[in-house]
């Protein structure tokens, strides 16, 4: 297997067209398959195209409309670290914060965790919340489209064949009062999440929402919004009383399912009850 290291987009778009080309982010997802794959005698990339070698992938920079562009080569680390998404993106910070332990942080990508495109993929719903959108490019060129749009199923995206994720735009949370991000896993550190909750609630001067964002991970094949709690909770102070109506709601909407790391009945009891935690914050 080759592993080649591309300086510039042309020369990785050419790499890419090789038969069998496999681009190669962080490596933490993609490495640990590739390793199961060998030991069972399944066919193997004949390349790999290493993404860390182009700096126009990485880093983080105001776009012009005031949103932030986050390179998808950018580990999470450096996300983190930078002051910029820690002020703007608190619900994608807090998100990154959680995510694995510091040599995965180290080593994996953004682009890498959307394109794994897991259900339980910690970054999806704080990008979901934010309405963040993708930048895609290929040799055909560059096109830019919703992460909601972008994402299709488990593993599954929107990616054409030789193209890659070069930037994730998301909008500031500046202007949201509240900005939370949780999950709950089987165990309290390194833990994939079993539900996971990102939500953005802006309000007016009365301490009413005017705007609800509510998104959830491992409760279905891609992140799940809920518009029913969402609207019920506008014009509505976050107390523990408004949120226990919302909660409801998602407890009657959302249909996870049974699988070796919660049941749906759990899963559908703490979609709601992560909801509660706002009327702390």
């Amino acid at each position: 297997m080759n592993v080649l290291t591309p300086r510039e987009l042309p020369e990785l778009f050419a790499a890419l067209a090789a038969p069998g080309a496999r681009v190669l982010a962080g490596g933490t997802d993609l490495l640990v398959r590739l390793r199961a794959d060998l030991r069972q005698g399944r066919k193997v990339p004949s390349s790999l195209v290493r993404l860390d070698g182009l700096e126009e992938l990485c880093g983080v920079a105001r776009e012009p409309d005031g949103a932030l562009r986050l390179g998808a080569a950018t580990t999470h680390a450096g996300l983190l670290a930078h002051p910029l998404v820690r002020v703007e993106l608190p619900v994608l910070a807090a998100a990154l914060a959680d995510l694995g332990s510091p040599p995965i942080r180290n080593m994996g990508t953004l682009g890498g965790n959307l394109c794994t495109a897991s259900p339980a993929g910690d970054t999806l719903p704080p990008l979901m919340v934010l309405g963040a959108s993708v930048e895609l490019a290929s040799a055909a060129g560059v096109r830019r489209m919703a992460l909601a749009d972008f994402i299709t199923g488990p593993g599954r995206t929107r990616l054409a064949p030789g193209e890659i994720v070069t930037a994730v735009l998301a909008p500031s949370a500046r202007e949201f009062a509240v900005r939370h991000f949780e999950k709950v896993g089987r165990r309290s550190a390194l833990a994939v999440a079993v539900v996971s909750l990102a939500a953005l609630l802006r309000l007016d001067a009365r301490g009413k929402a005017v705007e609800a964002r509510l998104a959830w991970g491992s409760v279905g094949p891609t992140v799940w919004r809920c518009p029913e709690a969402e609207a019920a909770l506008l014009g509505q102070r976050p107390t523990l009383t408004a949120l226990k109506r919302a909660a409801a709601v998602v407890r009657a909407r959302v249909q996870p399912i049974d699988d070796l790391r919660a049941s749906a009945a759990y899963r559908s009891e703490v979609a709601g009850n992560l909801l509660l935690r706002l009327a702390a914050l």
